[in-house]
């Protein structure tokens, strides 16, 4: 801050000189103290002044509104919205988010150091604010093909940035436990620069949760049961309570928070689709849900604000108080947090529920892989035969609405010649991940139950976390067609129906992200729904959120990577036939 502000906030302050925006005749939601009070708030340079009886330049009538600090996201991956950060800004000013703590592991597995100096460049001079954790773990195992090596060294430099808050979900815990010397660098290098370290507990016991500690990491998203909740709390972590549009964790978690505790509690969304994000908002919908489960609406709303500020050290965010960001919203209802105004840096943002603000950031990192991204050979369709000893299989059950799947062992219908053949009547569907980015020819095949689809194949090169392309079908012969699509549109999401492509959606950005507005992304996506109810796909979840995790191998029980079937428990690969 330069002297000339300070002294002019100070001024303002002291009633000294008229304030540039005074909101009066609202009602102010204390985060501090947790209560409602009154009083004019003075703004000077998009920052709160003074709390009190003020003056100024211009004057907005909050005609009795609650008035709440803006919320934050704690960790949220931008690229699963599949729209860039400028976009992705402005699907979320509306909801009353302006601040996100992103990790960008997802462009990074794709793209390396190129990937996290896109997201950097192109969220930036926007009115949102961007804050960015370090992918620590790129590739996320040893297990699978990614796009790109992350080690301590590419991350330092980084470091620098200073939108960059600290080192991400570290999801690699093998690598913690055994004190991998990469790991144990990039936790040092965090350290040395003061930044903080996410965590990725899932399904760790007790003692797993005391040596991540020991390591300093202390933050967790992957809690799924109030015990589990509350034994991260107990060993001093902060509790990140999820709810995107697989992982929804809210209602489950809800229940453990307290006077005592929930200060140590905020919420994120992780990974959440562009129509959910439209259609039911972003931690907005976490507040909302909270407050629904029982929870106070004020303890609700420190959770989204001051509780995730304190979390990263962002000293001057999450509230409506002296030397803060004036970054805030008006609504009406405290149970149903209807927002009607959002004010970024001081001015308005949105009004009447709509941007008021043209935003857009024309930087843009072109490099030879940004857009050619896509690579593997033609496929046939014998590239996705599966041939069985036996008529038992090793099947991936999914678990609608979890990250987590269940490890089944079913019978199976094979050829004369031993060759699996998909059921739909048993709901026993093809799954194939293939490597996309180095052209090393790998494919994993496996057996994917609770998919639902009664014909056709869909694909997608949204597969965390190495994000090769991952396809389930009934046919072989849709499988090869989606295979194709998904290659001549340089990545994104396919359905294919008796060898047609019926939709689809380009994410030409690494095969991750649209750079076309939002509105149009939303409109491909709605085209892509109507197209699973062709398929008869389970309307319970979304299909392609779905499967995009099922190739993630450090969540329990059993995923698909290239490299074959893996379970996680045992973390190695194991045979399709049981």
């Amino acid at each position: 801050m330069e002297g000339n502000q300070l002294k002019k906030r100070i001024s303002v302050a002291s009633k000294r000189e008229p304030a540039d925006t005074v909101i009066k005749n609202g009602k102010i939601i204390d985060v501090f103290n947790g209560e409602i009070i009154e009083g004019d708030i003075a703004i000077v340079d998009g920052y709160f002044a003074g709390i009190g009886e003020y003056e100024g330049n211009r004057v907005v009538d909050a005609k009795g509104r609650f008035i709440s600090p803006a919320f934050i996201d704690g960790h949220v991956h931008i690229e699963s919205s599949m729209v860039t950060p400028n976009e992705f800004a402005k699907v979320l000013l509306p909801h009353g988010v302006t601040t996100i703590i992103a990790d960008p592991h997802e462009i990074a597995n794709v793209l390396g150091a190129d990937g996290i100096q896109y997201m950097l460049d192109s969220s930036e001079n926007l009115p949102f604010d961007f804050f960015f954790m370090l992918p620590s773990c790129v590739p996320a195992t040893e297990f699978e093909n990614s796009g790109a090596t992350l080690n301590a060294v590419d991350l330092k430099p980084f470091y620098q940035q200073p939108r960059v808050l600290g080192l991400a979900e570290v999801m690699n815990f093998p690598a913690v436990l055994q004190a991998e010397h990469d790991m144990l660098e990039k936790i040092l290098i965090a350290k040395q620069y003061g930044k903080k370290i996410d965590g990725h507990a899932a399904g760790l016991s007790s003692n797993d949760l005391n040596v991540y500690l020991a390591a300093g990491i202390r933050t967790d998203h992957e809690s799924t049961t109030a015990m589990e909740a509350k034994e991260r709390l107990s060993r001093g972590m902060y509790l990140m309570i999820r709810e995107g549009t697989v992982a929804k964790d809210l209602q489950q978690l809800i229940p453990i928070v307290n006077e005592r505790n929930a200060r140590r509690c905020l919420f994120v969304t992780d990974d959440k689709h562009l129509d959910d994000l439209i259609h039911d908002g972003s931690i907005d919908h976490n507040v909302r849900l909270a407050v629904a489960s029982g929870l106070s609406s004020i303890t609700a709303i420190q959770m989204a604000t001051i509780n995730a500020a304190e979390c990263f050290g962002l000293e001057d965010k999450g509230a409506i108080a002296p030397g803060y960001k004036a970054d805030f919203f008006l609504f009406d209802d405290l149970e149903k947090i209807n927002i009607t105004t959002v004010y970024k840096d001081g001015m308005a943002v949105v009004e009447n529920g709509s941007l008021v603000i043209e935003s857009q950031n024309h930087t843009l990192v072109e490099t030879e892989r940004l857009r050619n991204s896509v690579r593997y050979h033609e496929l046939t369709e014998n590239h996705f035969h599966i041939p069985l000893k036996t008529n038992k299989a090793n099947i991936i059950e999914i678990i609608p609405n979890s990250l987590v799947t269940r490890h089944i062992i079913e019978k199976v219908n094979t050829s004369d010649s031993g060759i699996f053949q998909t059921s739909i009547i048993d709901d026993q569907l093809k799954l194939a991940v293939i490597e996309r980015h180095h052209m090393k020819n790998q494919i994993g095949l496996g057996i994917v139950k609770g998919l639902g689809l009664k014909s056709g194949a869909i694909a997608t090169t949204i597969a965390h976390d190495s994000h090769n392309l991952i396809i389930a079908g009934t046919t072989d012969f849709d499988m090869v067609v989606a295979a194709k699509a998904i290659k001549d549109i340089q990545g994104g999401l396919v359905v294919v129906n008796h060898g047609e492509v019926i939709a689809s959606l380009e994410l030409s950005i690494a095969g991750l992200m649209s750079d076309r507005p939002y509105q149009e992304v939303y409109a491909s996506l709605n085209e892509i729904n109507l197209a699973l109810q062709k398929l008869g796909a389970n309307d319970h979840f979304n299909p392609f959120l779905t499967i995009s995790f099922l190739s993630l191998p450090v969540i329990p029980e059993l995923k698909l990577t290239d490299k074959g079937l893996f379970q996680v428990s045992k973390f190695e690969h194991i045979d399709i036939d049981a």
